[in-house]
């Protein structure tokens, strides 16, 4: 465990800081204080940048990052659309459980839908479907499995966990969810990371040579 833990200590202090740092705003503002935030501060730029930036937690980063591992370790790719089943299935299933209004839902609720800029081109959540973001859920799911198969390799650690940060960040900035429900949706994306890098690790060691 020592070794795994410093194998990937850079990752593993990414992902302590933001915790310890979202979870520290959670803990002194108001549940639409950082849509306000981020929606008081939009330029062209941010918005074009969140807008398609919020797609690397979807199918679509899996499979690009699969034709990648193909050329690295064929094995390594199979374990992605199992991670990305399992987090569709868990998504729906959490979701379903908490039935918490999407943020459009809950301004409308108070009379502030008004007061928020939407992005052109973005389609608005208005379900029961806000707790926890599927999106954050997978980007940390993913990023975390491929960040742990790279051990050592701090640049590609950092930038997986920027990628997997740029996701949740979107999914505030885009008015889809709120800081709750990126900051569970990353926790449990990184669980199921961990979980499944450990589960690949089991069956290379029972079944294949070991790999880091």
């Amino acid at each position: 465990m020592q070794k795994f833990l410093r194998d990937n200590r850079i990752y593993f202090i990414c992902i302590g800081l933001f915790l310890v740092i979202a979870g520290g705003f959670l803990a002194f503002i108001e549940l639409g204080d950082a849509i306000f935030f981020f929606n008081n501060r939009r330029a062209d730029w941010s918005d074009f940048f969140f807008k398609y930036g919020t797609k690397l937690g979807e199918e679509a980063a899996y499979l690009g990052f699969g034709l990648i591992l193909l050329a690295i370790d064929f094995r390594k790719v199979f374990v992605l659309p199992i991670l990305g089943f399992t987090i569709t299935f868990v998504s729906y299933f959490t979701k379903s459980i908490f039935a918490q209004p999407r943020p459009a839902a809950y301004f409308k609720d108070l009379d502030l839908l008004q007061n928020i800029q939407f992005i052109e081109g973005v389609d608005i959540h208005t379900g029961a479907s806000s707790f926890p973001s599927g999106h954050t859920m997978s980007a940390f799911a993913l990023y975390t499995l491929l960040a742990l198969f790279f051990p050592k390799k701090w640049w590609l650690q950092l930038g997986f966990f920027s990628l997997a940060l740029i996701v949740g960040v979107s999914r505030i900035y885009l008015v889809q969810h709120f800081l709750r429900d990126v900051f569970a949706g990353a926790i449990m994306g990184v669980g199921f990371g961990i979980a499944f890098y450990l589960l690949y690790q089991f069956v290379i060691s029972k079944f294949g040579k070991k790999q880091a």
